[in-house]
């Protein structure tokens, strides 16, 4: 039997929670899209998201331009010269030198910590936010539902639709919050389950906040190093640490300029 259940005290009518429900289905249109989001509610509280990831849920929208960019990944398939040329890859190298010689001990106590060396970090930062110049101007939790409820990838991105909800519960971000176009967030645009997994209260203030430089750049050097990463060895191809880059995106072609930039802004 079905019946409608008492979200944070007041009844929320897109959110359906059916005992013996089957998982949400998935659509390649925005037709199904809200009967989706009332299946996956239910899924959603099983994972132990609660009232306020619920409505964030339920407000969600399905973005257009999130599946309009999903289909259209062409950077992905250049050549590795052609890649970074379009990136702006030596705008980065020259931005992370800078960046490096003016803040050495903070990048210095970051990989005393997690190993990872300052141009790996650096180079990230460069290549996803041009160092936190633009964060994106998407939904992250609209987007990231959007492509969970979208055929192509639904079950890659489900555990990070499920995480943006439980980040909404956490208070790190809102149903308002803005990222890139796949629910990437914050300054090296952390995927929403991996912010939750790996991210890190640098600064102290008691959250984890990605749109925060410190946190951002001590959370990348915490998934570096639970992935993984080796402190000392080397993350050029060949090296034991390429393949941890590789958890980071899976583009070999990305993976490849973040260990060229990186090498290049290490000196």
């Amino acid at each position: 039997m079905c019946l409608k259940r008492l979200v944070g005290g007041t009844f929320t009518a897109a959110l359906v929670l059916c005992a013996h429900a089957a998982s949400a289905q998935c659509g390649n249109t925005s037709a199904g899209f809200d009967a989706w989001k009332s299946d996956f509610a239910a899924d959603a509280q099983r994972a132990g998201v609660q009232s306020r990831g619920l409505q964030a849920l339920a407000n969600a929208r399905y973005a257009t331009r999130t599946i309009a960019a999903d289909r259209n990944q062409k950077s992905f398939r250049y050549s590795l010269d052609k890649f970074m040329q379009v990136r702006g890859a030596d705008t980065i190298v020259a931005q992370g030198r800078k960046r490096k010689a003016r803040s050495p001990d903070f990048y210095a106590a970051l990989e005393r910590q997690y190993g990872v060396p300052a141009g790996v970090l650096i180079a990230i930062h460069g290549m996803e936010t041009a160092f936190g110049g633009f964060m994106g101007d998407s939904s992250v939790v609209s987007a990231i539902v959007t492509l969970t409820y979208d055929c192509r990838r639904s079950e890659f991105f489900k555990p990070h639709a499920i995480g943006a909800l439980k980040l909404v519960d956490q208070g790190s971000i809102t149903g308002a919050t803005k990222g890139a176009k796949h629910g990437e967030l914050g300054h090296t645009q952390f995927l929403p389950g991996n912010a939750l997994t790996y991210g890190v209260d640098a600064n102290g203030d008691g959250r984890v906040d990605l749109y925060n430089q410190t946190d951002a750049l001590a959370s990348t050097a915490n998934f570096l190093r639970q992935k993984g990463w080796k402190p000392g060895q080397g993350y050029q191809q060949g090296q034991p640490n390429f393949a941890v880059i590789k958890q980071w995106n899976a583009a070999t072609v990305y993976q490849q300029s973040i260990a060229i930039m990186g090498a290049r802004i290490d000196g």
